[in-house]
């Protein structure tokens, strides 16, 4: 991070996340959370790890998860980070610990970032609604059908919730980010 850049010291960011997920979407954030002076935890519905994948083809790295999605609450952390990779968000939006757990950081009114195929949780959870959007392109349709203005921008920002299409996005996506935890 730059010397521009926002610190978020003493801050626990939740990242969200299962098997399948996209290696780069999990890696740089965490690092970003990391070099900006917060916590960055891995939340899952998996008990001890979870297997990470590049492109939804290759397998890549394991992680340890942090917390178990069962005993984590919104509470705890300061803000959200949903990430992509297809199998993971197609697994992470029907699993109703993980609607529950992203709902009660919208209720709280704390900062969410969403990336990729993260977003598909947030039309199960009904908070795209009347919101400026952005994602992987094929979310388009869903989003618009969920009431999303969807756009084709790197990141975008509406009302505590961040937005970006591709692990390209990253660098754009993780500053908008930590810029809104850096708020509060």
């Amino acid at each position: 991070m730059t010397e521009n850049s926002p610190q978020i010291t003493g801050k626990t960011i939740a990242l969200l996340v299962t098997d399948g997920v996209e290696l780069p979407e999990l890696t740089e954030p965490i690092a970003a959370i990391t070099a900006a002076g917060g916590t960055a935890t891995i939340v899952s519905p998996n008990e001890k790890s979870l297997q990470a994948m590049e492109g939804d083809w290759k397998h890549s790295d394991h992680f340890d998860v942090d917390v178990q999605l069962s005993s984590a609450a919104a509470s705890d952390y300061d803000g959200l980070v949903l990430p992509g990779g297809t199998l993971n968000a197609d697994s992470i939006r029907i699993n109703e610990d993980a609607q529950k757990f992203v709902s009660a950081f919208f209720a709280a009114k704390k900062p969410v970032a969403a990336i990729c195929h993260g977003l598909w949780i947030l039309t199960e959870v009904d908070q795209v609604k009347g919101r400026r959007v952005t994602s992987f392109p094929s979310l388009k349709t869903d989003l618009r059908n969920s009431g999303a203005e969807w756009v084709d921008e790197s990141a975008v920002v509406s009302d505590g919730l961040v937005t970006s299409r591709t692990p390209d996005d990253l660098d754009d996506f993780n500053h908008a980010f930590l810029t809104l935890v850096a708020q509060g």
